[in-house]
């Protein structure tokens, strides 16, 4: 494997423990390179495969029971049938790491997992690669930031990584991120995840996706992006529930502490991959995203990612959150993790006015507000202690 993942111990870890490992993400994540790296003695095969797919539908038992070793089942979830098979085996001779399973598409493998496997698989969630990852940084903390601060600032300058984004084939091979990112669009999203919708309508659901790009870091506002897009909110919901699932939206809940009265409920609606979000923009380089509309959005997007990325190659869920009130008042970020709150705000330009920390000093003067630590993250180059809180780059997240 080309580039270390974090995930990959984490892996090892639970395959010690539990009969079946489940890995979901979106596709070319790199699950099928992490799992053949972690468990090489295994066996693999992939139900992309038709004959493969074929065999498992026809005879599950012969195609689970072709080895007596460890078996890899890559896109488990072309062929739900056989997690009944795997379920009555863990059962009767419950041999941890046994079975490896992955799957792009999580609402149907973890529909499969929860029915007959709940209990005896451990499940993880691969996405794209990390900054960390990237360039070869061992992983920080879940959610804190007090270790956070690096020491060597990065080759690349800060457009460029979120243009780019972290899908491991554009850093692997080089490639242009818009060209790989179009074909990407139009495979997985518009051929993979409308047939799992079953949209007939390939327009309707285009501009779905492009108005959800247009509508990262915002509110969401489901009645009015059914609207624009001139579909029912109920087809809204579904389509948006599955790009959730899908990794290709995220989708930030509002924090659940009662900080005064008044909150907005509605969800923030964030993308996955910066990169992908840059493409559906119809951002064409590094250059023309330094002065864009939605640079504050991609900014926070890539935020809110690398944060998810750092829970979830832990093993552990990632605690994130925003608050805002109906007057405005807003914190970008909340996180939770290993016993500290931080509420965080992100700005994407290079320097730091001084209001920076003013949303903050709001929240902190509410109930319960004062007991939470405090940090700026931005687009610039310099680290900070500061009365109200950590500074900290964006190259040392």
């Amino acid at each position: 494997m080309k580039i270390p993942r974090h995930l990959l111990p984490t892996l090892i870890e639970d395959a010690r423990v539990f009969p079946v490992i489940t890995v979901t993400g979106p596709r070319q994540s790199g699950k099928t390179t992490l799992v053949r790296a972690a468990f090489p003695d295994h066996t693999y095969v992939s139900l992309e495969d038709p004959d493969e797919r074929g065999h498992a539908l026809d005879d599950p038992r012969g195609f689970i029971g072709r080895t007596q070793g460890g078996l890899i089942i890559d896109e488990a979830h072309h062929a739900p049938e056989l997690f009944s098979y795997l379920q009555g085996i863990v059962d009767g001779e419950d041999r941890p790491g046994r079975f490896i399973l992955t799957g792009s598409h999580n609402f149907l493998l973890m529909q499969a997992v929860s029915q007959t496997l709940a209990g005896r698989a451990a499940i993880h969630h691969l996405l794209p690669l990390s900054h960390d990852e990237l360039l070869g940084r061992p992983g920080l903390a879940t959610g804190g930031l007090s270790s956070a601060e690096r020491t060597s600032k990065p080759p690349n300058d800060l457009f460029k990584t979120l243009f780019t984004g972290g899908y491991p084939r554009i850093h692997d091979k080089k490639l242009s991120p818009h060209r790989w990112l179009r074909g990407y669009h139009q495979a997985y999203l518009e051929r993979d995840v409308r047939q799992v919708l079953n949209v007939g309508d390939i327009d309707a659901f285009r501009r779905f996706v492009l108005l959800c790009a247009g509508r990262a870091g915002q509110i969401l506002n489901l009645s009015s992006l059914a609207n624009d897009c001139g579909i029912a909110q109920p087809t809204a919901r579904r389509w948006l529930s599955v790009l959730e699932a899908s990794f290709i939206v995220r989708l930030l809940r509002p924090y659940y502490r009662n900080f005064g009265k008044r909150m907005i409920k509605a969800p923030k609606l964030y993308f996955v991959d910066s990169g992908l979000l840059c493409y559906l923009l119809r951002i064409r380089s590094a250059e023309e995203l330094r002065f864009h509309a939605s640079r504050g959005a991609v900014f926070e997007s890539w935020v809110v990612s690398e944060f998810t990325k750092r829970a979830w190659n832990a093993g552990a869920e990632p605690d994130l959150w925003f608050w805002r009130d109906r007057r405005g008042h807003e914190i970008d970020l909340i996180v939770e993790a290993e016993g500290s709150a931080w509420m965080i705000e992100l700005k994407s330009g290079q320097t730091l006015g001084s209001d920076a920390f003013k949303n903050i000093d709001f929240l902190r003067a509410l109930p319960d507000g004062g007991a939470m630590k405090a940090a700026v993250i931005f687009g610039g180059d310099r680290n900070e202690q500061r009365t109200k809180g950590l500074v900290r780059a964006w190259w040392s997240l």
